[in-house]
């Protein structure tokens, strides 16, 4: 499944997580860790120095021109399963850049992205005690929520005059889970305007409190309500002179690749639109944009996009072709300055079979392949969640889509109830494909919506947030978890060896070979070993 940005708010990094003790607490395995080190900001001699215990001492009242040090921080992965899933797909901190475009000028930003470092949390600390920021930003997803917080306090250990702000989607849809006297600020929804209000209010050695869409947790007060998605024209262009771009990279989907074309290439993230207009019932996003598609304007995308140093862009739009005046107006300002990339963008089937031509024209300026959401084998499964698709529209789509020449990624959900049975369905009609690269989650509805809140009570985990990434059963399964982790692995595997490269048994680059052998181990691997995410008294329950 492909990875998309979260909305913004200031940032979020995540390392190894401690969180409290419960009846029923999960267990995390941390036995694979990344394999690329991160050195901090400025150097790693600082990591000598002994972290200050100094009580959090009275923020310095800074002039108007005061220029103030600013940290961003992209979480590194708990779960074996994203850790898994970044050895094939590892984007660029594209969050981070949007924050940092939307300060003002002036300033010194620095970007931490953990992800690639082989310990995260002592990087960490070493690039606080030697950059010594005045405003460190965290934002991510649900299941990095906890971490978040531990992250928040070991910032008021080394650097106690700091201020800490935390955004992103989970801030977004439960802001009061980061209520806590490590957190100044927490912004719910876009971030681009409230970060630059908070960086403004930091220079001036002045309070949060009143700033539009920002919770202070010390009083729990502000942004009680679900603020609206901005007009798409306000929002900057993201800096990406921030991060090494060519450590950013992506397994490519092409349908008759070439020989020893790359299957790795550097890959830059764009975001062409935001929300959507459709009404799944276990997605958040149309909730949070009010069932609202919103283009950016197509000249900036278009400019942002010929600017790019990586040939290979992976648009995280939630869906690129709804408007589809929008999406012909981008392809032809891209073809109009003549820019050469690949592409690979996210579509439903009902967009295919009712706008073909959108497809085909992307495709004849480079779109190489697409994201589409088949979800279920079975047309009652779709109606349960409001799909607004059936088996045979996904299967017509997939059709069309490679006659057109464009690989598709099909992704499919399981429930925790699944059986033996369903397994075994979902792998024949999987095998009667033709070549696509497949994904299999877990159909888990994001908190903030009807369906997640009809959950309440059925968590077998004391914090579910901890675990809700998608790919781990939140609710009790019907199989022994044990043998709901081996049966959701060995679809994995089987998933990986259908892929169009293997199919069509592709020549590829010896690196390429190697990269793939060791993701597919660990992809598989974060599977296997799901259930021992679970407290043991867990594992053989059904």
């Amino acid at each position: 499944m492909g990875v998309r940005v979260p909305p913004f708010a200031p940032i979020t990094y995540v390392a190894r997580q401690t969180s409290p003790r419960g009846p029923v607490q999960p267990r995390f395995n941390f036995a694979h860790g990344c394999c690329r080190a991160f050195h901090p900001v400025e150097g790693v001699e600082d990591c000598l120095i002994p972290p200050t215990m100094a009580s959090r001492a009275a923020k310095p009242v800074r002039q108007e021109d005061s220029r103030v040090r600013i940290l961003l921080v992209k979480p590194s992965p708990r779960l074996g399963t994203i850790r898994g899933l970044q050895s094939f797909q590892f984007l660029e901190p594209l969050e981070l850049g949007y924050l940092a475009a939307a300060a003002p000028a002036g300033h010194d930003i620095r970007v931490a992205d953990l992800r690639r470092a082989r310990f995260p949390e002592h990087s960490f600390r070493c690039t606080l005690r030697r950059f010594r920021p005045d405003l460190v930003g965290f934002t991510g997803y649900t299941h990095e929520a906890s971490a978040i917080r531990r992250l928040a306090r070991l910032t008021r250990e080394d650097c106690p005059a700091a201020r800490v702000v935390v955004g992103g989607h989970h801030a977004t849809v439960a802001p009061a889970d980061f209520d806590g006297a490590e957190i100044d600020a927490v912004v719910r929804g876009e971030g681009c305007a409230p970060f630059r209000a908070l960086v403004e209010r930091t220079a001036r050695g002045e309070e949060f409190d009143g700033l539009p869409h920002v919770r202070i947790p010390r009083t729990g007060r502000g942004a009680e309500e679900l603020p609206r998605y901005p007009d798409p024209a306000t929002l900057p262009t993201p800096r990406r002179d921030l991060w090494p771009v060519r450590a950013y990279r992506s397994v490519w989907l092409a349908e008759g690749g070439r020989p020893f074309q790359p299957l790795f290439p550097p890959v830059s993230t764009v975001r062409t639109s935001y929300g959507c207009r459709m009404q799944c019932t276990f997605c958040v996003v149309p909730f949070l944009s009010e069932g609202r598609h919103l283009g950016r304007p197509v000249e900036q995308v278009a400019d942002e996009i010929a600017a790019l140093a990586a040939d290979h862009v992976y648009f995280v739009d939630d869906e690129n072709f709804l408007d589809e005046e929008h999406a012909l107006a981008l392809a032809d300002a891209l073809a109009a300055r003549r820019v050469r990339k690949r592409y690979f963008a996210w579509t439903r089937a009902t967009t295919v079979l009712r706008s073909p031509e959108i497809l085909k024209r992307w495709r004849e300026i480079g779109l190489d392949g697409a994201f589409l959401g088949f979800e279920f084998t079975s047309d009652r499964e779709l109606r349960a969640v409001r799909k607004g698709g059936t088996v045979a529209a996904n299967e017509r789509a997939l059709d069309r889509l490679r006659a057109l020449g464009i690989a598709v990624h099909a992704a499919f959900m399981l429930i925790p109830e699944s059986s033996a049975e369903d397994f075994a369905r979902l792998r024949a009609y999987v095998r009667a494909l033709p070549p696509v690269q497949c994904s299999f989650t877990i159909c888990t509805p994001s908190p903030g919506t009807p369906d997640y809140q009809a959950l309440d009570g059925r968590f077998w985990i004391d914090n579910p947030h901890d675990l809700h990434d998608c790919m781990h059963p939140l609710t009790p399964t019907s199989l022994r978890l044990r043998e709901f982790s081996r049966l959701y692995a060995e679809q994995v595997v089987e998933g990986i060896a259908l892929t169009p490269a293997r199919i069509e048994r592709r020549p590829l680059l010896p690196p390429d070979i190697l990269r793939a052998f060791v993701a597919s181990r660990r992809y598989a691997h974060g599977y296997q070993n799901l259930y021992q995410d679970y407290p043991r008294e867990l594992w053989d329950q059904a």
